[in-house]
């Protein structure tokens, strides 16, 4: 059993605030994780165009984004400025690689990827991507190897245009194991590694026991686990971090997505299986996701 934590850091306090606790934690639990960072700026108020979608307030109602985010986060970029996420703080992002840990893109500006994908076209997913390798050029000194989505959500175009920059992998959907997508009728060469389990936003107000589901959820072969910088590194690190220890007491293998693509890579393309995506949904989380079928 293998369990790969992957750390989505959407704002800027996720960024200064939860990701050196989180790192802190990872030290003395002798763990690597695998972090995917919006390195533009941070739009979270913008997110409030949601309203409309359904589950969206019950959402709100159930986590309570105030303790979540704050009231900084939840105005950025309507009342007040937007503040560059990974772009400001380079020295931060240096730690993480400095420490054992990958970092990969997760979109510029996280809102208008999760809001505006559909209308973007193109153009403006190639924009949204080139930005970050860019800006993850410059403060890394490495071009980076992956790639995921902001909100799970990608269409054929994005799929289409993220060929283009050669990831070794992307992390882009939910679903089971790794494979290579087939989506509006196109196949794609990028290797996919889906989100397995549940995030904790998503059962938060939903589940009396978070924990025990999601060690329950944990299955032979290779787990999944996304968490948010600002959710685990802030107001539930004290949860996360019993889950941690109890992974760790069970002697899972904790690893890193760039080795599950490596060996994945190294047996060859051929075994991998090539399987649709299609919309779908899960439950606690508003709007549609990118999922992976299986036959």
């Amino acid at each position: 059993m293998q369990l790969a934590i992957r750390v989505d850091v959407d704002t800027r306090i996720g960024l200064r605030e939860g990701v050196p606790r989180l790192l802190d934690l990872f030290k003395r639990h002798s763990v690597r994780a695998s972090f995917f960072v919006s390195f533009g700026p941070d739009n979270s108020g913008r997110a409030l165009r949601r309203l409309w979608q359904p589950g969206f307030l019950l959402k709100m109602w159930r986590t309570n984004p105030f303790r979540l985010y704050g009231i900084r986060t939840l105005l950025s970029g309507t009342l007040l400025p937007s503040a560059p996420i990974g772009e400001g703080a380079p020295e931060l992002l240096r730690s993480i690689v400095a420490e054992g840990h990958e970092i990969g893109i997760h979109g510029y500006d996280h809102v208008r990827w999760q809001d505006c994908l559909e209308k973007m076209g193109k153009k403006g997913i190639e924009s949204e991507l080139s930005e970050s390798v860019a800006a993850y050029e410059r403060i890394l000194g490495t071009r980076p190897v992956a790639s995921a989505a902001p909100g799970w959500r990608c269409t054929p175009s994005s799929l289409s245009v993220q060929e283009r920059f050669h990831f070794s992998y992307a992390s882009d959907v939910r679903g089971f194991y790794p494979f290579l997508p087939v989506h509006g009728g196109q196949a794609f060469r990028t290797l996919q590694i889906p989100t397995t389990l549940p995030t904790m936003d998503e059962l938060i107000g939903r589940e009396e026991n978070i924990n025990d589901l999601l060690l329950a959820s944990l299955k032979e072969g290779l787990n999944v686990h996304t968490i948010h910088a600002e959710v685990e590194g802030r107001a539930y690190l004290s949860l996360f971090e019993k889950f941690l220890g109890d992974v760790c007491r069970r002697n899972i293998e904790v690893v890193t997505l760039l080795e599950v693509a490596r060996w994945t890579l190294e047996r060859g393309l051929e075994t991998v299986p090539h399987l649709p995506v299609s919309r779908g949904s899960v439950p606690g989380r508003s709007g549609w996701i990118a999922c992976q079928e299986v036959a």
